[in-house]
């Protein structure tokens, strides 16, 4: 999916993306808590988490089972007969692919995304045919990375999906959720791996946790 690296502020919040059998973004007042728990006021801009190091080795991404590092969120076990259901992908044809060599760094230089994007029409077609979607129109249906370039997904057929714009939320509204992992992951305030596996998970449920400042109709 075209990345829209578009920056929100979230004033006074960071945000915790939480990657659970139900997955929420917890986003709430910031505050700095001492030893024992109790909150001792808003982080102010010296407390800010840093910018992701230029230099760091990409984290390991922890696999499911038959998961490898550049598909560790499971292997694609079917090729055809695909069913996206719900606004999310069939899992066993689109697990989610990554590239495992990518840090936090690179992925929020401008321009990374453009750099990595490699989905020639003849892919194109294989997914259309995977997920049986034989006649579309202009508009309709945007062949997805499932986990987005500027997350540092893969060009890999099991990261792709054809996904509607309609019911929504659709690839549009899908958008806002990679924007806003993005901006996470760029602000240090949520790991690259994390993120990764959130947004293969469930994004639909990041979507509806976004804060009203970042989500639009």
């Amino acid at each position: 999916m075209c990345s829209r690296c578009s920056r929100y502020a979230l004033r006074g919040a960071y945000p915790t993306i939480v990657a659970a059998a139900a997955l929420a973004v917890a986003v709430g007042l910031g505050s700095a808590c001492s030893s024992n728990g109790a909150a001792t006021g808003a982080p102010t801009a010296a407390s800010a988490p840093a910018q992701p190091s230029a230099t760091p080795a990409a984290p390991a991404v922890p696999t499911t089972a038959g998961g490898t590092p550049d598909r560790p969120f499971g292997p694609r076990t079917k090729e055809t007969g695909c069913l996206a259901r719900d606004g999310l992908q069939d899992r066993a044809c689109t697990p989610g692919a990554i590239l495992p060599a990518a840090t936090a760094a690179e992925i929020c230089r401008s321009g990374y995304s453009s750099s990595v994007r490699d989905v020639p029409s003849q892919l194109k077609q294989e997914v259309y045919r995977s997920y049986e979607v034989v006649e579309r129109t202009a508009g309709e249906y945007e062949v997805d990375h499932l986990v987005s370039l500027e997350l540092g997904g893969s060009n890999d057929i099991a990261n792709l999906w054809p996904e509607a714009a309609e019911p929504r939320p659709g690839f549009h509204e899908k958008d806002q959720v990679e924007n806003f992992l993005h901006e996470q992951v760029c602000r240090g305030a949520t790991p690259l791996a994390e993120a990764q596996r959130t947004i293969a998970t469930d994004w639909l449920s990041v979507y509806r946790s976004l804060p009203p400042s970042v989500r639009k109709p």
